[in-house]
């Protein structure tokens, strides 16, 4: 006897709605991250507050561009090995960027040759 699955409908149910809302406070890219450590150097200065981040936005990691809901969380999480790749591979070579694809594409900056002079 054939036709669907009674139980079909329960696998839609297993998609964590946890991973969509995720990317709702991931907005950098790793070039925007990269850039910030580089500009963060050495400087720690405090966040500000915002009632609608995790935390009021005080916990935060740059390197994954996370915020947490409070410091033992952080302090988990610097301990994972997500983290620790992350880290890795931020303190490594620059990521690509837009302008990387771009001359890789040939749609970069024209060469239009040496310029010639004028008389």
């Amino acid at each position: 006897m054939g036709g669907k699955c009674p139980h079909r409908s329960v696998k839609k149910r297993r998609y964590s709605h946890k991973t969509a809302r995720r990317t709702k406070f991931m907005l950098m890219g790793d070039d925007a991250v990269y850039d910030e450590l580089q500009k963060m150097e050495g400087v720690m200065k405090s966040l500000p507050v915002d009632e609608d981040l995790p935390g009021m936005g005080q916990f935060y990691c740059l390197h994954c561009d996370r915020y947490f809901a409070s410091m033992a969380v952080r302090d988990e999480h610097f301990k994972t090995k997500r983290h620790r790749k992350r880290v890795k591979q931020m303190m490594g070579p620059a990521p690509h960027t837009q302008l990387d694809a771009d001359l890789a594409a040939g749609m970069g900056m024209p060469d239009n040759g040496p310029k010639l002079m004028s008389m």
